[in-house]
């Protein structure tokens, strides 16, 4: 990929820049000599020319960050380091030393894993090495033209000292291993699979494995190990579990089998990401893997399910086919999410899944839209690519996929992905070549649904109604704001599944999916028997806003009656929105709306997780969105204030209807992970937090009692939660007693410090301060930075806007601090200010003085730079 001509923080890289590689990779092997702080790696690459590259014979690029040279040869010939180019950024041997148009290059280099601080490549986690590549940390291992559309097979052997350690992994199938002089001992490791330099892991320790086998639907038997550190052997279970359940999803909801011997996950500690799919040998953030009644929540297991699930589909959707280039990330990413989605949809109640990920699509990726961070799903450049790890990637690039498969229909979309798999098995592609595989196998163009790849913002749809002696007329209109780079912007193709209510709350007519393609569309439905009440939008069938002027009885009716969970759902949220608005503008709450929770609190035809979710009003963040889209600018303290009030309502109204819900959905018996035992403590527990928000002595009592009396840690940590954020007297001790029990336990310690970072609190911002010098406060490890900073600046609007600017101060400093150390950690909590314009001038000016800080420091990261200012604008 060729570059501008720009240095440092300008050098930007172009999707219209792209050339195919000069030279191709038919095979490699590397040697591994393991020691902290002087790894030396042997590399052997076998080079082809391109065919499809043109011009004379080019030079031999590599890419190479702090590497330090041993010595090269081609073919056998050593090199004369002399007759190398070095830079910051590589080396190039010039086209004059190369022999022809294949030759063998071996390169030695040392790396110094235990000071790489930046988990990036070969790094050491509390003494255990292990890698991360993605998505160019292998030019920080050895010199190598890193760069996903360069694939090969890789051949490894791995030596180390065998007593500290014993297991040594790396990708594909095991090979030979035994001892060596002085203690020390090989394993060698061979991926018969071409996979580009990303995907290559190493993981080299103390670890035991949990193990089990799998049956792949032709009759293979494939090893299965769960890796952890000795003592966690017994929190492994689930993510065997779900692993075995991804692999027989994957294989009839997709027809794909895993294709080699073994597959292993390596639970690790210190680690930037969730989890990563390299090929053969996932590497987990430990968060995602470790799980046991008394450490995890319910949500802790379906994060474990989904993240378990996501990486293993990857096995086809990301690694057997690959990106071409860095531009075409949401290729793997966005259809890999897709695919988990629905097996967490399959696995546990589909309407629930489907609200969640509509939450967490509106709370990160329309915020990302809606701001100076907005990109296309595909972007058209970049300068640092980890930035771009992001929800519109990722979350927007799923609801890309959703609209695929709405429009082409379930059996189009299994031929399409059938034809994919087939044509491109082995190769890295584009987004041009996914799509076509969708127009091939269905015969429909879908060349104006391409937009949605690369035309950033989120659509606002707006919709009018006229009724007419039995025909309904629904009017739509989309318009999509500027973004940055993108002041104009072509309508899109919509699906919007819609259906029609008559007043007695029958359905008028199913829901049937209206494709809006143009600015403004009309669509008419005759011979209908009375004035329908429309239900648009159906399971969120695009991600748009909807602008619908409704009136509190007709939500009412939405929320009683409509057959559409998601939609029935929205209906109680657009309604809480409205309240909290005129709660800021100084009105009052109607009476109406708690009893219309209360009869839906009440229906236990519905599923105890869907009536959590019901219950649970807008966020912070949410409101300030709601404000400025209504021309407002946001005042946080109203927003705050609002809110409690309406919780304090609720907990007042519904009171005796809260208590005695909470004790009929008490669960006994084992605990259990599973959706409908994890449901029924949902509801219970957001019962007791609308009961603790009407602060009576009885709901203090019952939070204090389920503290004490949890079996399991999501009662636990729901009533420490309660508690914490009411500032109440049996907070304290209960902190403590918390501590005393998990001290030993650092993931369990990451919820202890969130719990206190989100508590909103007008002394939040000190009491975060005060919690950095405690002990639980490993700040160099990812996990804890985003457990209390993190947590504080995106999980705390009281603390985080406190009007005195502490709170942007303290999260500022501690970006400051930890930037040199981590940058990718840095860049991603440096976008909690991105929503800095939306706020009442007074914060605007104390935000902006915290970014401008930021950006005045001296050798700021690439990786923060960029984000602070795109920010800043």
């Amino acid at each position: 990929m060729r570059t501008d001509t720009a240095t440092g923080a300008d050098r930007k890289i172009r999707l219209a820049d792209y050339r195919p590689p000069a030279w191709m990779i038919e095979q490699v092997r590397l040697d591994f000599d393991l020691a902290p702080r002087a790894t030396r790696v042997r590399a052997r690459i076998a080079f082809r020319r391109n065919s499809q590259a043109e011009g004379a014979r080019p030079d031999l690029r590599l890419d190479g960050r702090r590497l330090t040279f041993v010595g090269a040869s081609i073919d056998g010939a050593p090199l004369d380091q002399q007759a190398l180019s070095f830079d910051a950024e590589g080396l190039t041997v010039p086209a004059a030393a190369l022999p022809g148009d294949s030759f063998t290059w071996e390169c030695e280099t040392e790396i110094d894993p235990e000071t790489n601080t930046e988990l990036e490549g070969l790094y050491l986690s509390r003494n255990m090495f292990c890698t991360q590549c993605e998505a160019e940390g292998f030019r920080k291992i050895t010199y190598y033209p890193d760069r996903p559309d360069v694939m090969a097979p890789f051949t490894v052997r791995i030596e180390a000292a065998a007593a500290d350690y014993p297991v040594l992994l790396s990708n594909g199938n095991p090979g030979a291993t035994g001892g060596l002089p002085g203690g020390r001992h090989f394993a060698e490791w061979h991926d018969p699979h071409p996979k580009p330099a990303y995907l290559f892991a190493l993981v080299a320790g103390e670890l035991v494995a949990h193990e089990d086998r799998f049956t792949t639907a032709s009759g293979r038997e494939v090893e299965l190990r769960v890796w952890v550190r000795p003592g966690d052997e017994d929190k492994c279970a689930y993510a065997m579990d779900a692993l075995k359940r991804s692999m027989r999803w994957d294989e009839t909801a997709y027809g794909r089998e895993y294709d080699l011997d073994v597959f292993q996950i390596v639970a690790v500690d210190d680690f930037n990401m969730g989890a990563m799919e390299n090929k053969g040998l996932n590497i987990f953030n430990s968060k995602y893997v470790l799980a046991s009644p008394e450490t995890a929540t319910d949500a802790d297991y379906e994060r474990i399910e989904s993240i378990v699930a996501h990486e293993y589909f990857h096995n086809w959707t990301g690694n057997r086919i690959t990106c071409r280039d860095w531009f075409q990330l949401c290729l793997k990413e966005g259809l890999t999410v897709f695919r988990d989605q629905c097996f967490t949809g399959d696995e546990r109640s589909e309407p629930v899944k489907r609200i969640d990920d509509v939450k967490l699509l509106r709370a990160r990726q329309f915020r990302e839209d809606q701001g100076p961070l907005a990109h296309p799903v595909r972007p058209e450049e970049y300068i640092e690519i980890n930035n771009f790890y992001t929800a519109t990637v990722y979350e927007k690039g799923a609801e890309v996929i959703r609209m695929l498969r709405t429009l082409v229909g379930e059996d189009g979309y299994r031929k399409a992905l059938d034809l994919y798999f087939e044509r491109h098995d082995g190769e890295a592609c584009t987004i041009e070549q996914f799509r076509q595989c969708f127009e091939d196998a269905t015969g429909r163009d879908l060349s104006d649904f391409a937009r949605w790849w690369s035309q950033a913002g989120t659509p606002r749809l707006s919709m009018s109604e006229d009724w007419d002696g039995g025909t309904y007329t629904l009017t739509l209109r989309q318009q999509t704001p500027p973004t940055p780079g993108q002041d104009s912007k072509a309508p899109l193709v919509i699906p919007v599944a819609t259906g029609l209510i008559g007043p007695d709350g029958a359905e008028l007519v199913p829901t049937r999916v209206l494709e809006l393609r143009e600015a403004e569309q009309a669509f008419r439905f005759e011979g209908l028997p009375a004035r329908p009440v429309a239900s648009v939008l159906r399971g969120f069938s695009a991600p748009v806003t909807l602008e619908r002027q409704l009136d509190d009885a007709t939500r009412a009716f939405l929320l009683a009656h409509d057959i559409d969970p998601f939609n029935r759902w929205q209906a109680g949220r657009d309604y809480a929105v409205a309240i909290a608005l005129r709660l800021i503008a100084g009105g009052t709450i109607p009476n109406a709306w708690a009893e219309a929770l209360g009869r839906l609190l009440a229906d236990d035809s519905l599923d105890p997780a869907f009536r959590a979710l019901a219950l649970e009003l807008p966020g912070e963040d949410e409101m300030a969105g709601e404000v400025v889209t209504r021309g407002g600018l946001a005042d946080p303290d109203a927003i705050h204030e609002a809110l409690r009030a309406m919780r304090a309502h609720l907990g007042g109204a519904l009171g005796e209807a809260l208590a005695t819900l909470r004790a009929r959905m008490a669960v006994t018996g084992p605990y259990s992970p599973d959706a409908g035992a994890a449901g029924r403590r949902a509801l219970a527990n957001r019962c007791l937090a609308l009961m603790l928000a009407a602060d009576t002595p009885e709901a203090h009592r019952a939070a204090e009692a389920q503290f004490d009396a949890a079996d399991n840690m999501t009662d636990r940590i729901a009533a420490l939660a309660v508690l914490v954020h009411a500032d109440a007297p049996g907070a304290t001790p209960r902190l403590d007693a918390f501590l005393k029990a998990w001290e030993h336990d650092p993931l369990v310690l990451d919820k202890w410090l969130t719990v206190q970072a989100t508590a909103p609190l007008k002394d939040a911002a000190a009491r975060v301060e005060a919690l950095t010098g405690h002990s639980a406060f490993e700040w160099k490890n990812p996990n804890r930075f985003r457990a209390l900073i993190g947590s504080f600046a995106v999980g705390n609007a009281v603390g985080f806007h406190a009007a005195d600017g502490a709170g942007y101060r303290l999260v500022a400093d501690w970006l400051l601090r930890l930037d040199p150390v981590n940058p990718q950690t840095t860049a991603r909590v440096a976008g909690c200010f991105e929503t800095w314009r939306r706020y009442e001038p007074g914060r605007q000016a104390l935000m902006r003085a915290e970014l401008e800080r930021i950006a005045a420091a001296p050798a700021l990261s690439r990786n923060t730079r960029e984000i602070v200012e795109r920010i800043l604008g």
